[in-house]
């Protein structure tokens, strides 16, 4: 089974240039005009696709082992991430792309 977060955007290059600048690569996959894919673990991808009329409405949740590290990366490349929220759970932090559709930065806690 794979799994597939799709992300509708307005504008394909802005889309690309943002998710590449995050995922510190080109594309795995861009299988026709106004779609591109990146791979992010064995089973499970993320596709931007031009979709004016649904754009900025997703959150796709990407779980991390070290939410600090990943904000810092991020950082790096200027990628945006808000401030850590702690659920007690779970610590959360959210990263917003140019249509306005969310990526959950999720770190489970590692406390019983």
């Amino acid at each position: 089974m794979n799994v597939v977060g799709v992300l509708p955007v307005t504008d394909h290059a802005k889309a690309v240039a943002w998710y590449q600048k995050w995922v510190g690569r080109a594309p795995d996959v861009e299988p026709m005009e106004g779609i591109a894919e990146w791979q992010l673990a064995e089973n499970a991808w993320i596709q931007v696709a031009v979709d004016p009329g649904s754009a900025g409405g997703t959150t796709v949740v990407v779980g991390v082992e070290d939410l600090d590290a990943q904000r810092s990366a991020c950082a790096a490349v200027e990628v945006a991430v808000g401030e850590v929220s702690d659920h007690g759970f779970v610590k959360t932090a959210e990263a917003v792309d140019p249509a306005g559709n969310k990526i959950l930065f999720v770190q489970e806690s590692r406390e019983p």
